[in-house]
């Protein structure tokens, strides 16, 4: 434990939400929800003003709609969010080499490392000069906490949202945890909390009185030792600037449950090469395929294969997830897949077995190509006759849902909340879309409330572009990304990470 403040935890104020409203001056003030817009879309993150409705993270998106009707409902745009997480980090590392992100908008510092505190006031110094860089630099805010340890400074930051600072002093973690509740602690979820409140501890000060071997008896021995250390305020946790990942992993809930067996392997597959493309971006291979079904009935199945050794290959982890999927039983019904690759490596060890089986089944689709290509009549037929029974109505807010019409490109999907600029009308954001009709608001971050207008879909003057900075930059700040037209497949992949029900109609309503 340390004499000093020296430990920072930064956690940006409903970060999602408020890069929203920056980068929208109509929703300035007004409530906003980001996530997935289907039916069974969740709720990523609430703005300060949509949690006056009682609307909160991981809540179902029916409900959060339930209780703030008039809510503006957007698409994650995470290109934007992970631009806006590298100039937060850029700012954290001006003050310390030894960062450790959390997530993109969370973070722990260690400025005695950096040189940049060594006592109360140097610390309180630099928690207020970062928390004005952050404004001046996004246009955000962030809550801090300074402390002796991970623990309390974190706790610190919590007790400081939004847009605070508090330090807690060494010395003084006993008397600020003693009144607290059992969940403020680290690793205790609502399993945990439970039992310890049926043995009678519901306070930090109880778990503290209760004596470690107590808590051992009741939690095991690595656990309750832990959490007897953290009852007492002791957390000699360092500040890691490099955190392994330990998987990488993908997944999707579908709107309506899959029953389709045919389909419900396009979608392992496909799931198989997004983890796949994440694999390679990060310059991994895994040994291990994890596959993850919930079916309908909310059961849900994980199955895992390790393979002879560490593979990126996304024909290997294909078939591998394949071969999972097919001890499992789906008749019921499928709402969610996932598919993950653990017992990461730095190399991989190539499976020549399975690279054979994958050139033999390239060798198969090719020559059942050229069988087809004969007969390229039959093949018009039967797309036309498909696009005669589709439905009309086509919902534009991206994920390739039920309700999107076959005949309509998935170039011109529009979700709800991404950029878009107009060659006539400029640069602007999508607050809905519909019935092959996108309603447009054009502004910009730091204009003035902007005119809404309604174009068809196929407007070739209308196209998702790249978000613009939410502060114009100034010399010194952090280079923003520059502004290019957004690629399809970047389009569909933000569309797709907001979990679910990115393929609902869900129009935004400022």
């Amino acid at each position: 434990m340390r004499s000093a403040p020296t430990i920072l935890h930064l956690d940006m104020d409903a970060f999602f939400a408020a890069a929203e409203q920056a980068a929208k001056p109509s929703l300035r003030g007004k409530p906003v929800v980001v996530g997935g817009l289907g039916p069974r879309g969740v709720v990523s993150t609430a703005s300060y003003e949509a949690r006056r409705f009682g609307v909160h993270s991981a809540m179902p998106m029916a409900q959060a709609r339930r209780l703030a009707p008039n809510a503006a409902y957007l698409v994650p745009r995470f290109s934007l969010y992970r631009a806006v997480s590298e100039q937060v980090m850029e700012l954290l590392r001006r003050l310390s080499p030894l960062v450790e992100p959390l997530s993109l908008d969370e973070a722990f510092v260690d400025l005695e490392a950096g040189g940049s505190a060594d006592d109360t006031a140097s610390a309180l110094a630099a928690g207020e000069r970062l928390r004005a860089d952050i404004r001046a630099v996004t246009g955000l805010s962030g809550s801090v906490g300074l402390a002796g340890s991970k623990m309390l400074a974190k706790i610190g930051s919590e007790q400081a949202k939004p847009d605070g600072l508090v330090l807690i002093e060494p010395g003084t973690e006993r008397a600020l945890l003693g009144p607290m509740p059992v969940r403020t602690l680290p690793g205790v979820g609502p399993a945990t909390g439970d039992h310890l409140r049926r043995a009678g501890m519901t306070t930090v000060a109880d778990l503290a009185e209760a004596g470690e071997d107590e808590l051992v008896r009741l939690l095991g021995r690595a656990h309750g030792a832990s959490l007897y250390r953290m009852a007492r305020g002791l957390d000699d946790r360092a500040v890691v600037s490099e955190r392994d990942a330990k998987s990488v992993s993908v997944e999707d809930t579908f709107d309506v449950d899959l029953h389709d067996r045919v389909r419900v392997r396009t979608e392992v597959d496909r799931l198989a090469d997004r983890c796949v493309e994440r694999l390679r971006a990060a310059g991994r291979s895994g040994r291990t395929v994890v596959l993850k079904v919930r079916r309908y009935d909310f059961s849900t199945l994980t199955r895992s294969e390790t393979l002879r050794g560490p593979t990126d290959d996304p024909g290997v982890v294909r078939e591998a997830a394949g071969r999972l999927l097919e001890s499992v039983d789906t008749t019921g019904g499928v709402r969610l897949l996932g598919v993950g690759v653990t017992g990461l490596a730095d190399f991989t060890q190539e499976d020549l077995f399975a690279q054979a089986a994958a050139d033999e089944s390239a060798a198969a689709a090719h020559a059942s190509a050229d069988e087809g290509a004969r007969e390229p009549a039959s093949a018009e037929r039967a797309v036309g006759e498909g696009a005669a029974t589709s439905g009309a109505l086509w919902a534009g807010s991206g994920g390739g849902g039920p309700a999107q019409a076959p005949d309509v490109p998935a170039e011109r999907r529009f979700p709800a909340g991404h950029d878009v600029r107009h060659r006539e009308f400029g640069a602007g954001w999508v607050q809905g879309s519909g019935l092959r009709r996108v309603t447009v608001r054009f502004e910009e971050p730091g204009s003035a409330p902007g005119r809404v207008r309604t174009f068809w879909a196929d407007d070739p003057d209308l196209e998702l572009s790249e978000p613009l900075p939410l502060v114009p930059a100034v010399a010194g700040q952090s280079s923003w990304p520059a502004s290019r037209p957004k690629s399809r497949s970047e389009s569909r992949s933000d569309s797709e990470a907001g979990r679910s029900g990115d393929s609902g109609s869900g129009r935004a309503r400022p």
